[in-house]
């Protein structure tokens, strides 16, 4: 079994489904996007440029997606915390996947890459 398939198969229910369900999201968002193993977790890459990631927030115990060039985009969602680049956008796993907001958020990101 490959790293990143153990990483979503580890996980506790429901974070476990959640996980596997933004994965799948942002998977099938544009066909340039792909999913590598780095710093111990699934990398998306767009055009091979390294654009989000998936996490699971230690203090909430939430999963969330981890914006690379968050600190462009100015949305609600996102939380800059600690960092001086990125930005996360938590998720409740007790609550639906905020589908349109997520794939808003994908877009405004993947604008900000080279075609």
């Amino acid at each position: 079994m490959k790293a990143i398939d153990a990483y979503f198969l580890e996980k506790e229910e429901p974070v476990k489904s959640y996980l596997q369900a933004l994965r799948e999201i942002i998977l099938h968002h544009d066909k340039n996007i792909t999913e590598t193993w780095k710093y111990s977790m699934p990398v998306y890459c767009y055009n091979d440029k390294m654009f989000c990631y998936l996490w699971v927030h230690k203090k909430y115990k939430q999963p969330y997606i981890g914006i690379v060039e968050g600190k462009k985009i100015d949305h609600p969602q996102l939380i800059i915390e600690k960092r001086a680049r990125m930005k996360i956008m938590l998720f409740d796993p007790a609550r639906d996947i905020p589908i349109k907001t997520l794939k808003k958020i994908l877009k405004e990101v993947i604008a900000l890459y080279p075609k």
